[in-house]
């Protein structure tokens, strides 16, 4: 019968080359292999941008394990599961994110892949309660209660000579009114409007390029918006009792009255008094 040759024997150096080759291949598949939890995220998002959904998973496991940033590994779970298409468990995960807190839904809203889920009814509605949340000024009606001086206006005084002009505008999405003021003769002030919530008052905080500085604060009365406070000259460096009275009208326009007094309070006088009527 017919038999095959046995095969030769390696010799001694080349069975000495095949392990160092064994040794330098297997040094190199560790060292391609991350070595950190931010390596293996890195890794994670390069197999998602390569549609490797599987090995994207595996890799985004290892850097949760490692550690890293629990807010990004969210994200990215979020990005994979709906990449994958399961919807609902990518919302379950970023409705994790604000149960423990996370409020900055523009993060959400302004992602390109999870921005997508835009009219799923449990996507909508976490990202309408994280918008709550998010601007709680915008949201909360106590913060309107000034709005009506909102909007650009004329302003006469009371025998009706041009006093100037007015711009009012909600910032800071709604936290704040901001006032630009220019007068007939071109003089300039400016202030910041807004609810105090630790105390439920309305703050103004006013100042011209004369040097007058207004701080005043109080809030909605039968009369309308009454603020009370001071009034500080910076170049006479004098300081006085100030108050201010908002009052909205039945034909649109709101009236402003400004009051100081020069004996602590007991009396008061005339400071300002404007019409404001909305410019068309």
């Amino acid at each position: 019968s017919l038999q095959h040759p046995a095969a030769p024997a390696l010799q001694p150096e080349r069975k000495i080359l095949l392990i160092i080759l064994s040794i330098i291949f297997s040094f190199q598949a560790v060292a391609q292999e991350p070595q950190d939890a931010a390596g293996w995220f890195a890794a994670a998002q390069e197999a998602r941008s390569a549609c490797a959904l599987d090995d994207a998973s595996a890799a985004l496991e290892k850097a949760a394990a490692g550690g890293f940033a629990p807010v990004r590994v969210s994200f990215e779970r979020a990005r994979l599961l709906t990449l994958s298409g399961d919807g609902d468990g990518a919302v379950a995960v970023l409705q994790a994110l604000s149960d423990n807190g996370f409020t900055a839904v523009a993060f959400i809203t302004g992602d390109p892949i999870l921005g997508t889920l835009a009219g799923d009814a449990a996507f909508d509605r976490l990202v309408a309660d994280m918008t709550v949340r998010a601007y709680p000024c915008e949201n909360d009606d106590a913060f309107r209660a000034f709005d009506f001086w909102v909007g650009d206006w004329v302003v006469h005084g009371p025998a009706g000579a041009l006093a100037g002009t007015n711009t009012i505008r909600r910032a800071e999405r709604g936290c704040v009114l901001i006032e630009n003021w220019t007068s007939a003769s071109g003089g300039t002030g400016m202030s910041i409007n807004y609810l105090d919530k630790s105390t439920g008052e309305w703050v103004q905080v006013w100042h011209a390029e004369g040097g007058s500085q207004i701080h005043i604060r109080g809030g909605m009365t039968d009369e309308g918006m009454r603020l009370v406070g001071q009034i500080h000259d910076v170049a006479s460096n004098t300081t006085a009792p100030f108050r201010g009275l908002w009052t909205p009208l039945e034909d649109g326009r709101v009236r402003q009255y400004f009051e100081q007094s020069a004996d602590g309070g007991a009396t008061w006088s005339p400071w300002f008094e404007g019409f404001y009527t909305r410019q068309e």
